[in-house]
């Protein structure tokens, strides 16, 4: 009889997962809970690490044609002032920006459509005397033998696995926007740090360019939810070109907002014959731009793993031992980026833009190439 793998999620890191397993002979039936794939949110960065993990799968070169080289990427303070800069290229280390729902149908165009199941959202599971039963929430049931739970950092598996393990609020907000601008070509990918509030702006493919501003907040404030474009130009108005004119530009429909999230690092990614990855196992603040990477990394290295070890469970507890220090340290980081990042004491602001500017190269360096350089 064939053993068989469940995917619960068809995001990056379940599409990712299925395209890894079934390079290397192993078969996956996915459940998804929205009722259809369709493209949503706006655009994401795949850095080196990421692209690195692709090649593996041989999709590196297709995503690459999808995206936007990202060459460089700056900080700076809110009169436009460089604060501090990587330079990509002089570290060899090739990094792109792309639109999430171009790299969604890339790796859905890989996968048997009659294997993903979607509108099925999980709402319980038991262990049986075989292996697993899985309960959705339009009353069917599914045996499998093993687990993958890709679901997001809201995933049913986890409360189930750890009830205790809750998603945690970052202390701001963010909105993100998409919009057409004939120059961006010429533009770079760059953060303002002001006291108001951060501002990214990232050039993709197409002339379009993808924007996020977080600014401090309470959690859950419902004034934000109702906030237009007009709105957000109050707050960024005296920041630098071209940022109040981007948000001018941003039409109301490709206004997206959310409170920002992670998940408090875990110490356990495999509970038998059940694992979680991606954001479901260890979701990110998005500072450091890897929730997606590290979703792909995911995928690369639990595929190693059940190549290696046809024991499943064993599998799974090797790739928990193999992605639990790397995650936690991104994790971490990327929380007290966020935190240095939202400064809005003029004193605390002035001493960090002086710091970061006066920091050696070869420190910035040194903790890219950390982030960096994977070996799969």
């Amino acid at each position: 009889m064939n053993t068989t793998v469940t995917i619960i999620g068809a995001g990056i890191a379940g599409l990712t997962t299925a395209i890894a397993l079934q390079n290397i002979g192993i078969s996956t039936t996915i459940f998804e809970s929205s009722p259809s794939i369709k493209p949503v949110g706006a655009g994401l960065g795949i850095a080196h690490n990421a692209l690195m993990a692709l090649k593996k799968i041989g999709l590196e070169k297709e995503i690459v044609e999808l995206g936007k080289p990202i060459h460089a990427f700056s900080i700076l303070d809110q009169k436009g002032k460089l604060i501090t800069k990587s330079q990509f290229d002089k570290l060899n280390q090739s990094s792109i920006a792309i639109h999430r729902a171009s790299l969604q149908d890339a790796l859905l165009a890989k996968i048997d459509p009659k294997t993903i199941h979607l509108g099925k959202s999980l709402t319980n599971l038991v262990h049986t005397s075989s292996g697993l039963q899985l309960t959705f929430d339009d009353q069917t049931t599914v045996q499998t033998d093993y687990l993958i739970a890709a679901e997001g950092i809201h995933s049913t598996i986890r409360k189930i696995v750890l009830p205790t393990s809750l998603p945690r609020y970052a202390g701001y907000t963010c909105w993100r926007g998409l919009v057409d601008c004939s120059d961006s070509d010429n533009w770079e990918s760059s953060e303002t740090w002001g006291k108001n509030g951060r501002f990214g702006i990232v050039p993709l493919p197409n002339r379009k360019v993808y924007w996020f501003a977080c600014v401090n907040a309470s959690q859950a404030d419902t004034r934000f939810k109702k906030y237009t474009s007009q709105d957000l130009l109050r707050i960024f108005k005296d920041y630098h070109q071209p940022i109040p004119e981007l948000i001018s530009k941003t039409q109301q429909e490709n206004l997206i907002h959310n409170d920002i999230i992670d998940l408090e690092p875990i110490q356990q990614f495999a509970f038998g014959r059940i694992v979680l990855l991606g954001d479901a196992a260890h979701a990110t603040t998005p500072n450091m731009a890897q929730g997606a990477c590290q979703a792909i990394e995911d995928a690369i290295v639990l595929a190693n793993c059940m190549q290696k070890e046809l024991h499943y469970e064993k599998a799974f507890k090797d790739f928990e031992q193999q992605r639990l220090t790397r995650t936690r340290w991104i994790t971490e980081s990327s929380w007290n980026i966020g935190k240095i990042a939202q400064l809005e004491n003029n004193l605390g602001i002035a001493l960090r833009n002086s710091l970061m500017r006066i920091l050696p190269s070869s420190i910035q360096e040194k903790q890219t190439k950390k982030l960096m350089d994977v070996k799969f």
